[in-house]
């Protein structure tokens, strides 16, 4: 089971056959849901493509790299308002696709960039330290700049709006979104899924300056309302943090975010693939989030 940001060791666990079939929606990316993290009974929500645009593109980032992301939107004119979506550790696979497609359904542009692949696709592997290897080679500023080239090749989209644009995260990426809306005005709004927002009280020296900077050291800095969803349970991320992170907040002036905690929940709770899904925190967050991109964004 993966109960922290960055993840223990886990089982590889075989899919089940409705897994497998939605696996078959994938493409360029793995083709299948993360076997570090599988559960031996998911069954996870599989979003058909009827009525969606789905498509690989791949965009200059700028350090020259062709960045690779997996787009889905309505099939239909638009423009559509823009949402990036920032995936967990594992990157684009099955469950970070079907994410975008739930978003293309309630009437968002989802894009999924692969912040991993200059190392390696993360998404098939089960062994959880070649992971974290890959993933701490990701680091911020090569992160804020994928997000930049996602935000310019966005922008020359016909479909998509230019003046409504957000951004998700789940895991890793929910740390990500913290750090994004802080450093872009671009952003109308940000839902952050269980992403890091403290160090660890027994965190190295070492530790703590790999992490920079810290959700809560850039409280003050956030540019338009990030809603927080965290479990109760989560053992990667202390209530303690939660806390700080509220106080920063207030301390900031920004009443226009906040953190909800689901009552049991464990970290991961969203992701239908793993065995700490909690299908009632998942819909009621994934309900506040279409609350608070449908204010700020106005899909139609």
């Amino acid at each position: 089971m993966l109960h922290r940001p960055e993840g223990p060791t886990a089982d590889d666990l075989a899919l089940t056959r409705r897994g497998l079939a939605a696996s078959a929606l994938s493409g360029m990316m793995f083709a299948a849901y993360a076997p570090a993290a599988l559960g031996r009974s998911a069954d996870p929500i599989v979003t058909s493509t009827d009525g969606l645009i789905v498509s690989e593109v791949t965009y200059p980032a700028p350090d020259g790299f062709a960045l690779p992301a997996y787009v889905a939107r309505p099939d239909g004119p638009g423009p559509h308002p823009v949402v990036i979506v920032a995936s967990e550790i594992f990157g684009v696979h099955a469950y970070i696709q079907d994410v975008c497609r739930r978003l293309a359904r309630s009437g968002y542009a989802a894009i999924a960039p692969a912040f991993f692949v200059r190392v390696q696709d993360p998404a098939p592997l089960s062994d959880m330290r070649a992971i974290q290897e890959i993933v701490r080679a990701a680091g911020y500023e090569q992160v804020m700049g994928d997000i930049e080239a996602t935000l310019a090749w966005a922008a020359t989209q016909p479909w998509a709006d230019p003046d409504a644009r957000g951004i998700t995260g789940f895991c890793w990426g929910g740390k990500v979104v913290w750090q994004a809306v802080a450093r872009f005005d671009a952003f109308d709004a940000g839902v952050a899924w269980y992403g890091r927002l403290a160090p660890d009280t027994e965190a190295t020296p070492e530790q703590v300056a790999a992490g920079q900077p810290w959700p809560v050291d850039l409280a003050s800095q956030l540019k338009a309302p990030v809603l927080g969803l965290y479990g109760e349970n989560d053992r990667g991320i202390p209530l303690e943090t939660v806390d700080r992170m509220r106080a920063a907040l207030v301390a900031g002036g920004k009443a226009d975010s906040s953190i909800h905690v689901y009552d049991g929940a464990q970290h991961g709770f969203h992701a239908d693939y793993r065995p700490a899904y909690d299908a009632a925190a998942a819909t009621d967050g994934w309900q506040r989030l279409l609350t608070l991109f449908n204010h700020a964004l106005g899909a139609t």
